[in-house]
């Protein structure tokens, strides 16, 4: 039995090896140019290869306590509020606003602080064809950024729409119109694409400009040159974008929990998993913020306590940090089900900003 077993594992060797043997025969037999070249092309492409795995490995900036460095709590003023001048001939300032910092500090923290993974050349590649999602691996930083980017979108549209005007019907602030643009680009561009066929701009590209757009608009703002209309109606429409999306997202880890529950053999949970993740890691920055451009909203309607068990509830699903992604079903006693626990947190996280949108809506 042992020597079958031993003469099976040594065919399947000199299996996988006999391309690799066949190959290095050609290359030795060739001329001198042609092998430097060759050379150089394996060389090049084993190390984007490496490059490549380094990056979908390596969370630069990833801190779930990251809020904690902009010390909202020492801002006294709403965003957009002008602040008392200090002497004679000082310039007119207005305090700017946190929701367009954390926005601008998120694609930052994507694209400049990490490598943006989907529209790097090999995860657009695949494995052997296969798409990496399809995959156990390379793809949970892609998921998680992209989940990251879809509260800066969702964001990006709010302060065009509402947060950076006068009601509906003053004009759109162009900063913010430039940013939102920018950000609703593609996620998996890169310098060359089939449709349409020809270069174009990578998605980092334009994501940087809109980061850069942000920043303009909160530095007008700072100077009383622009808009933030921090009233009770437009948080609570900020506050009814952010509960319907993490919804969606709800219901997209249900079907995927019922549906699938292939335990630490289904490829796609991680996906599901760190595309909800990237979503409360961004929404729980932006709901810090939020706290501080609404400071006088808040206080108002007396929301404080329910605020900061909202921000709570959004830090708390930033604990689940598995090191392997497993659907397994709820009634099973051997592999956990990661998918419902997210599932659950989120559902908790949601029903505290209906709450608070129901609050503010008296």
């Amino acid at each position: 039995m042992f020597r079958a077993i031993g003469n099976f594992f040594s065919r399947l060797f000199s299996w996988i090896v006999a391309p690799f043997a066949a190959i290095g025969r050609w290359y030795t037999r060739r001329g001198w140019i042609l092998r430097i070249s060759v050379g150089l092309a394996f060389v090049l492409f084993v190390g984007l290869n490496i490059y490549f795995m380094v990056q979908t490995q390596i969370w630069s900036g990833f801190n779930p306590d990251y809020v904690a460095a902009y010390e909202f709590d020492k801002r006294d003023t709403s965003a957009g509020a002008r602040l008392a001048n200090t002497g004679e001939n000082a310039a007119e300032t207005c305090s700017p606003s946190a929701i367009a910092q954390v926005t601008a500090d998120l694609i930052d923290f994507n694209v400049d602080q990490n490598a943006w993974i989907s529209s790097m050349l090999f995860y657009k590649l695949g494995f052997f064809g296969i798409d990496w999602d399809s995959t156990p691996f390379f793809d949970n930083k892609a998921s998680f950024q992209r989940g990251v980017n879809q509260t800066v979108r969702r964001t990006a549209v709010e302060l065009v729409d509402a947060l950076g005007r006068v009601r509906g019907t003053s004009q759109i602030d162009g900063d913010l119109q430039k940013a939102r643009e920018n950000i609703q680009f593609s996620e998996d561009a890169w310098y060359f694409g089939l449709n349409p066929f020809g270069p174009k701009t990578p998605t980092p590209s334009f994501y940087r400009t809109a980061a850069q757009s942000l920043r303009s608009f909160n530095a007008r703002l700072e100077r009383c040159d622009a808009v933030f209309d921090s009233r009770a109606d437009n948080l609570m429409q900020f506050l009814d974008r952010i509960a319907g999306d993490i919804g969606s997202t709800s219901a997209i880890l249900r079907e995927r929990s019922e549906n699938h529950n292939g335990g630490w053999f289904d490829f796609r949970a991680d996906d599901r998993f760190w595309f909800a993740y990237g979503q409360l890691y961004g929404y729980y920055g932006l709901l810090n913020a939020a706290r501080a451009d609404f400071r006088d909203v808040i206080a108002q309607r007396s929301l404080h306590a329910l605020w900061m068990d909202t921000e709570q509830q959004f830090r708390s699903a930033l604990n689940i940090t598995p090191f392997m992604i497993s659907n397994g079903r709820e009634a099973g006693w051997i592999m956990p089900t990661h998918l419902a626990t997210m599932g659950f947190y989120i559902l908790r996280a949601r029903s505290n900003l209906v709450e608070l949108r129901q609050v503010l809506d008296r």
